[in-house]
């Protein structure tokens, strides 16, 4: 089990540790709920430097971004973030990932903290056009300071101004009188904020800043429970959950990062699929009775036929009901189609909705 330069101050500050992706990970503090709370609200700080780091740089960085990604990275500028997947050569997912343009022949991408190898493997295995590739994953940490105050609460570290920092696009700046701090308003949680990577030396000065500098906002440390309860409101996907090796990038509802106006793997066969229309499609949707909806639960319909299966669910904190994305048959995947979650040997009855759950 590895530790991340952080794991001594959550185990000091009473954080319940689990084994996640390899790496021994906070997965809550106080609780749940208001740890969820705290990030909707005011601003919270999760450990996330268990996420990979990959630096491609060479004239020909780029044409080997666009070979083994689905979106078009052409469309990047220093400062702009993009997200994408990485689609395999049977049709379903390698991984997801942000592309950071960090300068012209100069990215960074940040991957999956379960697929660094495997995504490491693949990107290498296409890498015939001579890019410069490095691995950083064990030196570098992360920190997403997320919520509507993380701007203001964290003003007073740098001399960019926060509220600059558009939606997927970053800053490499000074931070908590850190130099060269990648700041990237890349958040998983639906609430604002940014990302903050840095150098596993100075992410203890980081945190201490960071904290120090929030105490009047209120900021708490957050657990990954919470940023799963977060990122589900918002009806993002979690790699192994919602999208894998074996789902259509189409079939997930990321056909808007699968541009066909350029070449990469498997781009023809996801071509023909969107062409011909896929039969499944990943939803989201509402339990309209009480009950919490759980990975890998059947999906039923009115007759009690299988219709697919949950890959997400939540009993969600903002919205005090149970919430799930699961793939369904096309025909149930109307936004109010009536469908059935089968908790144990009862089938609760379910609306497909429009995304994201959580509207702010």
């Amino acid at each position: 089990m590895k530790n991340t330069a952080l794991s001594h101050v959550h185990e000091a500050l009473g954080a319940k540790m689990v084994p996640f992706a390899g790496y021994n990970m906070p997965v809550q503090y106080e609780g749940v709920t208001a740890e969820h709370e705290t990030v909707r609200k005011g601003v919270g700080v999760f450990d996330v430097s268990h996420m990979g780091e990959f630096f491609l740089k060479g004239e020909n960085a780029l044409a080997l971004i666009q070979k083994i990604s689905s979106n078009d990275a052409s469309k990047l500028v220093p400062g702009k973030a993009q997200y994408s997947c990485m689609p395999n050569a049977d049709g379903g997912i390698v991984d997801d990932l942000i592309i950071y343009m960090i300068a012209e022949n100069e990215y960074m991408l940040v991957v999956n903290a379960s697929n660094i190898e495997k995504d490491w493997n693949w990107i290498s295995q296409h890498n015939d056009l001579n890019v410069e590739m490095e691995n950083r994953s064990e030196d570098w940490s992360l920190l997403a300071i997320q919520g509507p105050k993380a701007a203001e609460a964290m003003q007073s570290l740098t001399s960019v101004d926060l509220s600059n920092i558009k939606f997927y696009t970053f800053e490499i700046t000074d931070f908590a009188g850190i130099p060269n701090v990648v700041v990237s308003a890349t958040g998983y949680t639906g609430s604002g904020g940014f990302e903050v990577y840095v150098k596993n030396e100075d992410v203890e000065q980081l945190w201490n800043k960071v904290f120090e500098a929030g105490k009047d906002w209120g900021i708490k440390p957050i657990g990954l429970a919470a940023r799963d309860t977060l990122r589900l409101e918002m009806g993002y996907c979690l790699y192994g959950n919602d999208i894998d090796d074996t789902t259509s990038p189409l079939e997930a509802g990321l056909g808007w990062i699968t541009k066909f106006t350029k070449d990469f793997v498997n781009a023809e066969a996801l071509k023909a699929q969107k062409e011909v229309g896929v039969t499944r499609k990943l939803v989201a949707f509402e339990l309209t009775e009480r009950g919490v909806p759980r990975h890998d639960y059947e999906i039923v319909d009115t007759d009690g036929n299988n219709i697919g299966r949950v890959t997400s669910g939540t009993m969600s904190p903002s919205l005090g009901k149970g919430i799930g994305l699961g793939y369904v048959t096309i025909e149930n995947s109307k936004v109010d189609s009536d469908i059935f979650i089968q908790v144990r040997k009862k089938q609760i009855p379910a609306k497909v909705v429009k995304l994201p759950f959580y509207k702010g």
